[in-house]
């Protein structure tokens, strides 16, 4: 008889616990370089526990704070999105000749205006979709009506995230207005998603020492310590070349950096005396840091070593390596540097850009007196 109620529980609880879809919102979208399907919900243990006991790939992105799937066949139907596109060699398989030539002009453009391999890449593919959506009809015949119905149709039926309808609208846009020359009026007619106004994320002064504490490694202690003391980004780290470092000015020359663009940095005086002892160590020959076998070291494993550093502090915050970047900046700001000068070290074209720094700043913030201690 006990066994029969504790079934009877057992099946109780999986009709409480049975996943309805109608409950999450999904979009689809990318993380870490793989395609995900982001799931969004009223927080609830309950919800929460239904989307793990249905799918037990769901994972949580501390950094995007959201959970997500993978973007798979058989999930897609579990949760009736349409069947997953098609990517590379089999979208350009299924382009009619009619459109070939296009994707073939707009590809060598990209190239004549040296746009980095990745943007090629993306906005190469994003075209392609397009053209494997038209079958026989051209490309050049498309009426900004018809643009419109087409990216209604990728953000109702498709479920495609903010991200990724800007960036197919970026990759049509460039075709219609730099390869085909169209005004630009054109494309103005097609409304954009509005994008998510997000706050870049910091740490404080007393997390980062007690990140670097947890770093035994001079090699990654002086990486990340470059990352934050002159606000690099993590490829910029790794880009860095022996020839870069200036210790005469105590300048640092970061080459072809985003938007291809050079910016000198200060070197801060405080990491001269380590890199001097780690070059003695190390000795590298073309790249400040190399990887074990020579050559330029890995982004990733940068970002690992970050990684790794923050879960030895015990900082649990949803930040990533670009955080020292933010956080170079925002401690700039709050010590009383000019926003110009700080617009040029980050190496940002607009100043509009750099102005974000200062909704993150605690300079001000920290003298606004809260209500609540005026009550008696």
């Amino acid at each position: 008889m006990v066994f029969f109620f504790v079934r009877l529980l057992n099946y109780l609880f999986k009709i409480r616990m049975s996943f309805h879809p109608k409950n999450y919102q999904f979009s689809v979208g990318e993380h870490q370089d793989k395609n995900v399907i982001w799931v969004q919900f009223p927080y609830g243990e309950c919800l929460k526990n239904e989307l793990k006991e249905k799918f037990p790939t769901a994972k949580w992105s501390a950094s995007k704070k959201c959970w997500y799937l993978p973007d798979v066949g058989s999930i897609r139907k579990e949760i009736g999105l349409p069947e997953k596109t098609e990517s590379g060699k089999a979208v350009i398989a299924k382009i009619h000749s009619v459109n070939l030539a296009a994707l073939q002009k707009m590809h060598e453009l990209l190239l004549l205006k040296s746009y980095s391999p990745n943007t090629i890449r993306t906005y190469c593919q994003e075209f392609s979709q397009l053209l494997s959506q038209l079958k026989n009809t051209n490309v050049d015949t498309l009426t900004p009506e018809r643009l419109r119905s087409y990216f209604l149709y990728c953000t109702t039926k498709l479920k495609f995230s903010e991200t990724l309808i800007h960036s197919r609208m970026n990759a049509i846009k460039f075709y219609f207005e730099q390869v085909l020359k169209r005004e630009k009026f054109f494309f103005e007619e097609i409304p954009r998603p509005k994008k998510k106004s997000s706050l870049p994320k910091a740490f404080g002064k007393n997390d980062i020492s007690k990140l670097f504490s947890t770093i035994e490694n001079p090699k990654h202690l002086l990486m990340l310590k470059l990352c934050y003391g002159m606000g690099l980004r993590v490829s910029e780290i790794v880009n860095l070349k022996i020839t870069n470092i200036d210790s005469g000015r105590m300048l640092v020359h970061i080459e072809n950096a985003k938007g291809k663009k050079d910016r000198y940095v200060t070197l801060p005086s405080s990491v001269l005396e380590d890199l001097r002892n780690y070059y003695k160590v190390y000795r590298p020959k073309e790249f400040l840091f190399e990887g074990q076998y020579g050559g330029q070291y890995a982004i990733r494993s940068v970002q690992a070593v970050f990684k790794t550093a923050m879960q030895k502090a015990k900082i649990n915050k949803a930040v990533g390596i670009h955080g020292l970047r933010h956080s170079y900046a925002t401690h700039l700001l709050e010590a009383g540097t000019d926003m110009v000068f700080i617009q040029k070290l980050l190496g940002q074209r607009d100043l509009k850009t750099t102005e974000i720094y200062a909704k993150v700043s605690n300079r001000q913030l920290s003298q606004v007196k809260s209500p609540l201690d005026d009550l008696s």
